[in-house]
Parts: structure tokens; sequence; C-alpha cells
């Protein structure tokens, strides 16, 4: 072969190379009636639902001492998965208490009857409109579900949410809902300065703009749903029931005595919070040191 056509292909190969990385991912299909979960993806101005490989092994009797919430938002969720109207939810509270949990359990509760969940960043919420235009038609029923979410003072892209939340010009499809969790009840910080421009207006209070329009926001969501912390006896309920079930899988035979428990305090103690994640990760902690003992 010439060797000038050699150094061209060369020089080609090279460019491709550098190129590449520069090119949009390969987007994906997604089969939903095999997949039942995705993560929206940002792809320069656009984006891609990318299929999920989940583990739908927790169930809703794994969550315990939020014995409220769970049968509210299951109603809810029932309602939705049947085709009647439902409504947007809100759960709200203190880390660890099993907010992100309970909608994982949801969907393993309803994946068979068509239930489907797609993961949203905060960050790209301002692709929401493009999401549900992608779901709009699907024979599935699908929760967008978006982790912490917060805005900051100044941000705007709550107001993107809102429309969505309740609709626009056009109707948002009805196998569409948006589940959420943040720390914040309102999702906006709320300031001293927010409660400086009260007024009374005949007799009644009322706030500023600014308030109005951080209240709107969570107004928008149907269904509220309070996460508080744990107390003790409520952590070491979780903290027993976590350990029962990590030590069955692994056939590990125990017992629930004193000393497991202090031990489930102190671990509570150096962690700084007595919550559902911290109990689930003792739980972890205890059989695995259990096991490592047993082949020393």
């Amino acid at each position: 072969m010439d060797s000038r056509l050699l150094d061209f292909l060369a020089r080609a190969e090279q460019v491709l190379e550098r190129l590449e990385p520069l090119l949009p991912a390969l987007r994906p299909h997604v089969d939903w009636s095999h997949c039942v979960a995705a993560r929206w993806v940002r792809d320069g101005r656009s984006g891609f639902l990318q299929p999920l490989d989940v583990c739908l092994d927790l169930s809703l009797s794994d969550l315990l001492g939020v014995d409220v919430q769970r049968e509210q938002l299951a109603r809810n969720t029932r309602q939705f998965v049947s085709g009647l109207p439902a409504n947007h939810a809100l759960l709200w509270g203190a880390r660890g208490t099993g907010k992100s949990s309970l909608v994982r359990a949801l969907l393993a509760e309803h994946a068979a009857a068509g239930l489907r969940l797609i993961e949203i960043e905060r960050d790209h919420l301002a692709d929401l409109p493009r999401v549900v235009e992608l779901l709009a038609g699907q024979s599935q029923r699908f929760v967008l579900f978006c982790d912490d979410l917060s805005f900051e003072a100044g941000e705007g892209d709550y107001r993107v949410l809102k429309s969505v939340l309740d609709g626009s010009l056009e109707q948002a499809p009805d196998n569409v809902l948006l589940y959420a969790t943040s720390n914040r009840r309102h999702l906006v910080p709320e300031r001293q300065s927010d409660n400086e421009n009260w007024k009374m207006v005949d007799g009644e209070l009322h706030p500023s703009e600014a308030v109005e329009d951080k209240i709107a926001l969570s107004d928008r969501f149907g269904l509220w749903l309070s996460f508080y912390p744990f107390s003790q006896e409520h952590f070491l309920i979780v903290v027993r029931h976590w350990v029962e079930v990590q030590a069955r899988q692994v056939g590990l035979r125990w017992n629930w005595d004193e000393s497991l428990e202090k031990a489930a305090i102190r671990w509570a103690l150096g962690r700084g919070n007595r919550n559902g994640r911290c109990a689930y990760q003792f739980a972890r902690h205890w059989v695995g040191l259990q096991l490592l003992e047993q082949q020393a």
C-alpha cells in the first residue's frame, strides 16, 4: 500500500480518537415491558433515558416506625397504578428516615402491575417537560423521582417544576406523577428577612410575595408526608429488624441481648444520629463482624 495513503489513514485515526470523546453518547432504547427503572442523563443541550438494573428486594414491611406515611403513599400509589386520580407527593423531614427507601419499596410492590420509576437529578429539572413528553402515550405508569430536592435563594429552576406539577396550557399526561424527597418542607430556604414584610389587611395577616412564592411551590404537591427523627426505642426496633434480615440471608444464628443493644447505641452515638440508614449500616457491620470471627 502507498506510504502516503498509510500516513493519511494514520492521521485520520488520530483525528477520530480526538473527536470520539466529543461525540454524543449512544442513546439506548428503553423497553418498558422489561425495564422497570431508568435515569435521565443530560447530554449536551438534550438528554436521554438510561435503563437501570435495579434490585427489587426492598419490601414495604422493611420500613418500620413510619406506618402512617407508608400507608398514605402506598394508597396514593395504588390509585395511580389503577388508573385513578392521584397526587404528586413530597416526602420531607429528617435524613435517613426512609423517604427514598419508601419509594423504592413501592416500585418493588407494583412493578409487575406496570409501575416504572425514573430518577431525575435536581440540576436537570429544566428537562422535565422533555421527559414528560417521552413518557406520554406509554401504557405503563411512571413516577418521576427526585431525591433530596431543594433550591437555593435566587435559583429559578423551581418555576419549571411548578409548571410541570400544575400543568401549563397543555395538560400533563395522567400516567406521570412526581415523588420528591427533601429535608425542607418548602424546598426553598426560609430566611428571617422573609418575615419582615408581612402585612395586616382588614385584620388578616398576609405574607409577602417572596414568602407566597416559596410556599406556592410545595403547595403543588397534593400529598405531604413528614418524617421525624427516631427515638432510641424506634431506632433499636429498626436495628433488630435489619440484624434479623442480614443474619437470615447468611445463615447466622444470633440472639438479641443487652450487649448487642449497647453496641447499636454506641454505633449511633459515634455516627451522631439515630435513623433507619444508621440502623441498616450497623446491622451490616455487626453481621459481617460475627462472620469474620467465625472464620478466625
